[in-house]
């Protein structure tokens, strides 16, 4: 039996573009599908006829063909304002309907895809004039009258898969098929463009120069709506000898979404949207199913002399929220739940070998980008040899930069309005909370609660950019990163990495738990770094979450693989000293590796152990959303290797939150019986100090 044709929709009011990017769309689909295509203008009754139109359309065209069959229909004939001829359309694999009402209430329930176009009203009726002329002219207004009668009960666009801004430079042909694949419906019928997406070239480019990477951020992506550097800002001080520190701060990752490639996605509270140039992509389900849909296979191969494991793919964010899908509550965030940008071109800095790559994904504007990439490889390398001060080098926003410094002498900011800070928890709430999980503790629901709590400041007029540059200087670290989706941003100092799978399957976690300040005085700091060494409540901690990450890693790890390489181990980062344990496994051959990734969602070090029964602990605790905080920011890459860190001493920047433009810091610290309440909230002021100090800011009281 022949399974009944795709039937693709494309709607949106007169002039918008639909019959050109309909007609496109059938030319490219039918390099691998046989297409058929009906226009809705050849079956209106006339000027006054849309909605009658539509009633011929769904009875005696749309009904037919979405069963299979011939459909049988009228034209209008326009010059003589009568019916015309008798006509018939054929089924197909795939069916394109398009015109005015083509996904209307009455049609939707037989179609699988709807494709909604926008353009400008001046735009709209410039297009619709310049095709139809003088005949249309006279009945512009009439028929825009029946659009907005048919609009206002029955908002179409609302209801589509596929939204595409049909601008005038030809794009959105392209910018739609990329975005199709993504829609459960096509991505079977649309098998023979995807096996061609995956046969992808890399073209690479190597440059032995180390110019200075917020210079080069700044040239290349300064001005980039979409855009993230994965900075490993301590290469400096951590990239000399074999320890795996120095592993952990060898590359920097520095890309946006623009090229032919571009693509970016954002993901909230079940619903994902898929940008690809104009054209906007709406499914529902789970984030980790849809990533797993678009990453973990290997689609390209690490050019020759390369050491890096990110071969091009998505870059961003997964927040907290996301354990709705891993066995937590369903709590709405004021971010988004995930952001990412898939990056078609990128630079990579190997610091230790003081060389750059220039990755691009073979296309028409590959040759150009390699170019001007080049030339701003070049202008960061002598800005380094110059002396050029890298806050200098990004394009002026208009925005005042972070706050004084606090200690004479110490990198910060330029001076400016320093934000005040609130806190979610006052000093007696956070310790009533800490009361209230050991509590939670003695009753055997929990061994360790990782509490959090929330600083807000309305935003004064921070620069983010000019801020990360301060937060590097001052608190560098190997999982430092400044993501900028539109207008939120975030900057993030963090030291802990999450989970690593490489393109061969081995598998890392690093959980980091047990904290202490350091001290400008050698001697004092020399005994807060042994104290930390020497703390059992802070091994037990860490001990605890070593079990918690080897339970998760071994879901889908080779059986006796999962190993311990390193336990409670100390590190100094410039504001603190860390307890940091490694966890090692070996990746089934074979497994889903975003299912790998959720199995140890979120990080154990940000909930406490058992996770999933701390975690609705936690939400009953905590007085809001995390958020961003908590969550993991890195790649997955198109070799199917990913590399994760979790998201602390993060400044995040949210454009929509209900009282306007906030920044906000996350801070916590994991609660166990023997807990002290006053020294758990030192704890969360030792952790916030960098970012704060960075601002001018103090805690507040």
């Amino acid at each position: 039996m022949t399974p009944a044709p795709v039937i693709i929709a494309v709607d949106g009011r007169s002039g918008a573009g639909k019959t050109t990017l309909a007609v496109e769309l059938a030319a490219r689909l039918r390099e691998h599908h046989k297409v058929s295509m009906f226009h809705l203008e050849d079956i209106y009754p006339g000027w006054n006829g849309l909605a009658p139109g539509i009633e011929r359309y769904v009875a005696a065209v749309l009904t037919p063909l979405s069963r299979n069959l011939a459909a049988e229909w009228t034209s209008w004939d326009w010059e003589r304002h009568g019916d015309g001829h008798h006509q018939v359309t054929q089924p197909a694999e795939i069916v394109i309907v398009e015109g005015v009402g083509a996904a209307s209430a009455a049609a939707r329930p037989m179609l699988d895809v709807v494709v909604w176009v926008e353009a400008t009203g001046e735009e709209r009726r410039r297009r619709a004039l310049e095709r139809d002329g003088s005949t249309y002219e006279p009945y512009w207004d009439t028929w825009a009258a029946q659009e907005d009668d048919l609009l206002a009960t029955d908002p179409v666009g609302d209801h589509a898969d596929i939204r595409v801004l049909n601008r005038a430079d030809g794009s959105a042909p392209t910018d739609v098929l990329n975005a199709m694949p993504y829609l459960p419906a096509l991505s079977a019928v649309l098998a023979p463009e995807l096996s061609a997406r995956r046969g992808l070239r890399l073209r690479s480019e190597r440059i032995d120069a180390a110019p200075d990477p917020a210079v080069l951020f700044g040239s290349l992506y300064g001005r980039s709506a979409n855009a993230v550097w994965l900075d490993s800002s301590n290469y400096a001080t951590a990239i000399t000898g074999g320890t795996q520190a120095a592993a952990r701060s060898r590359f920097s990752i520095l890309a946006d979404d623009g090229g032919a490639f571009g693509q970016s996605v954002e993901h909230r509270s079940g619903t994902t949207l898929v940008t690809a140039g104009s054209a906007t992509a709406q499914t529902s389900g789970p984030f980790f199913r849809w990533l797993d849909s678009v990453w973990g296979r290997k689609a390209v191969r690490a050019p020759e002399g390369y050491d890096g494991q990110f071969t091009l793919g998505w870059l961003g964010y997964l927040g907290y929220e996301l354990k709705r899908e891993t066995g937590g509550n369903d709590v709405r965030s004021l971010t988004p739940d995930a952001a990412l940008l898939f990056a078609g071109r990128a630079v990579v800095l190997d610091h230790r070998d003081r060389a750059v790559w220039l990755l691009a994904l073979d296309a028409p504007d590959a040759d150009q980008w390699f170019s001007a990439a080049r030339a701003s490889v070049a202008a960061a390398s002598s800005s380094e040899s110059a002396g050029v001060h890298p806050a200098t080098t990004h394009p002026a926003s208009g925005r005042r930069a972070a706050g004084r410094p606090v200690t004479a002498g110490a990198p910060s900011a330029v001076v400016g309005s320093i934000p005040g800070f609130t806190c979610r928890d006052s000093a007696t709430d956070y310790k009533r909370k800490i009361a209230d999980a050991q509590h939670e503790i003695s009753e055997g629901n929990s061994y360790e609660v990782c509490l959090t709590t929330t600083l807000e400041a309305g935003d004064p007029g921070l620069d983010p950019w000019q801020t990360y540059l301060a937060l590097r200087r001052r608190n560098p670290a190997p999982f430092a990163s400044y993501l900028k989706f539109g207008g939120l941003v975030a900057a993030s100092t963090s030291p802990e990495r999450f989970l690593r799978i490489l393109s061969d399957g081995g598998m890392r976690a690093e959980p980091i738990k047990g904290t202490r300040r350091r001290s400008k005085d050698d001697a004092e700091d020399i005994r807060l770094r042994h104290e930390l060494e020497e703390s059992l409540k802070d091994r037990a901690e860490n001990i605890m979450i070593v079990d918690l990450l080897r339970n998760d890693l071994s879901h889908y790890a080779v059986p006796g693989s999962v190993t311990v390489s390193r336990l409670c181990a100390i590190e100094s980062y410039a504001t603190v000293h860390q307890m940091v344990s490694t966890v090692d496994a070996q990746l089934r051959p074979g497994a889903p590796r975003a299912e790998a990734v959720a199995a140890a969602f979120p990080a154990g070090s940000m909930t406490g152990a058992p996770k999933i029964s701390t975690m609705d602990i936690l939400d009953r605790l905590e007085s809001g959303p995390r958020g961003m905080y908590s969550g993991a920011v890195g790649y997955f890459s198109m070799n199917a290797a990913t590399d994760l860190a979790v998201v602390i001493r993060t400044l995040v920047v949210n454009p929509e939150a209900p009282e306007g433009r906030t920044l906000t810091l996350g801070v916590g610290g994991a609660i166990t019986a023997d807990s002290v309440a006053d020294e758990e909230y030192e704890e969360i002021r030792t952790k916030a100090y960098g970012v704060l100090s960075t601002l001018g800011a103090d805690f507040p009281s």
